[in-house]
């Protein structure tokens, strides 16, 4: 049980409510791109949303490195979601294509799967971890929306290397910091201690290496009817 009696758990009553308000949110931002792409007002709403999400982003990096609330395990901006919410605010700020790309495939498969398998202990800080986490993902989540189906920033056979290719670097890197620092971000070095999906993908390192397989056909899935209805066109 969680300080201050709040608690979390999987599949209860207020994990759906997050999950619905991220659906519903998803279709209305998509439907409200949509609607205002090409235009001085989509632009402008695409900048306060990244406004909004480096805000988010840099305010809770920052309250996890107070002291206080410090945590080796956990406070360090090492996680891929860590990069992926300070990528989203540049996509949406800039609606670069690398980085819309990013947005895209780290948002719709990490992110994601952080959202339906939650491994999340509310332990320190019951309420700031719980709005940290929930917060942060639902608006990548809305964000990755919103560029693809809303502002029409659809991936390429081009994007999908650069994700690959960056995504391979960044666990390399993170890797050698974990080794060092006795640390696991990013689960690079084991499995999380709460039920995930890497728990069907046997031990490690062996998981390690079904995880880049499946991502590279999953990502390759999702690519494919964005290119070929480009070539249809």
């Amino acid at each position: 049980m969680a300080a201050a009696g709040l608690t979390f758990h999987p599949y209860g009553i207020t994990h759906w409510v997050v999950l619905m308000a991220t659906v519903v949110g998803s279709v209305l931002l998509a439907r409200l791109g949509h609607r205002h792409r090409d235009t001085p007002a989509g632009e402008t709403f695409s900048r306060i949303f990244a406004i909004v999400q480096l805000t988010v982003t840099l305010g809770f990096m920052i309250i996890w490195l107070v002291p206080a609330l410090f945590d080796l395990q956990q406070s360090l901006p090492l996680h891929l979601s860590d990069i992926l919410r300070l990528v989203t605010a540049y996509a949406l700020w800039s609606r670069r294509p690398w980085a819309s790309a990013l947005t895209y495939y780290w948002g719709l498969t990490f992110n994601s799967q952080a959202m339906l398998t939650p491994d999340l202990h509310l332990n320190v800080a019951p309420v700031l971890e719980f709005a940290s986490y929930w917060l942060q993902h639902v608006l990548v989540m809305w964000a990755a929306v919103y560029l693809t189906w809303g502002l029409g920033l659809h991936p390429t056979w081009r994007s999908y290397r650069l994700a690959l290719g960056v995504t391979v670097g960044w666990a390399a890197i993170v890797f050698a910091i974990n080794r060092a620092l006795g640390t696991n971000y990013g689960y690079l070095n084991a499995k999380p201690v709460g039920a995930t999906l890497l728990d069907l993908m046997g031990e490690w390192p062996w998981y390690l290496v079904v995880v880049l397989a499946l991502l590279a056909a999953f990502w390759a899935l999702i690519t494919w009817p964005w290119t070929s209805r480009a070539r249809a066109r």
